[in-house]
């Protein structure tokens, strides 16, 4: 009996698979960057991924800019018509992180038509990167074409972000005038202040010189805060 065990374990030990731990499936995340180690830019955005006509529409119009700058006004009627909108802006926003600051520009006025009210937080995206690639020139007329819109929506969120750029970017009538237009669009009156924007205007225009506004807003504040006491 005991040899017949032992025949078996014998027999079983001889034709058994050796088990082995399984490799890790972890997958590795890595920052990519493009260009090359002598670019500039910086790592692609964790979460954005371009489409593949976002990015022809990218490679065309640098191509065209390359090559032949008067067929890049062509070229961004020809591609740019058929992205989807959030192909438009991821593509958009793509330009501005490579500081093609000039070709998105010229995709700007497409951006904007998507959108139903100006889409203040692409306005600052627009007047930071003129601002940080010198061509501060134009953002007179983004501000003109944003005016042409009437109002603006002054309890938007990105509203902060448009005037913190504009006040970054040393542009003194700039602020002035959207500033304006807040005001004619119910800002301090008609609908109730966002006292953290008041509080950056508040100190933009202490920055520069610009005392009665500063006094102005600081007034608002003033009524904000006393709304508030009052109802406690």
């Amino acid at each position: 009996m005991a040899s017949s065990v032992s025949t078996n374990l014998n027999f079983l030990f001889q034709h058994s698979s050796v088990i082995r731990p399984l490799k890790s499936t972890t997958r590795r995340q890595f920052s990519v960057r493009c260009g090359g180690p002598r670019s500039n830019r910086g790592p692609l955005v964790k979460g954005r991924i371009l489409s593949i006509e976002a990015i022809q529409a990218i490679q065309a119009l640098k191509r065209a800019q390359r090559t032949d700058p008067s067929q890049i006004e062509a070229q961004l009627s020809k591609t740019l018509s058929r992205l989807i909108k959030a192909d438009l802006i991821s593509a958009f926003k793509e330009l501005l992180r490579q500081d093609l600051t000039d070709l998105a520009l010229k995709v700007f006025p497409a951006v904007q038509s998507e959108c139903s009210v100006p889409d203040l937080g692409l306005y600052a995206d627009m007047v930071l990167a003129l601002t940080r690639t010198g061509l501060t020139q134009h953002i007179d007329d983004l501000i003109c074409d944003l005016e042409k819109e009437g109002t603006i929506q002054v309890d938007d969120k990105a509203l902060v972000r448009l005037v913190r750029a504009l006040i970054e970017g040393e542009q003194v009538e700039l602020t002035v005038r959207v500033y304006e237009m807040m005001k004619r669009s119910g800002w301090g009156s008609g609908i109730e202040i966002d006292e953290y924007v008041a509080k950056v205007l508040r100190r933009g225009f202490k920055r520069f010189g610009k005392e009665d506004l500063a006094d102005e807003v600081d007034g608002q504040l003033q009524s904000v805060s006393r709304v508030v006491l009052g109802k406690h």
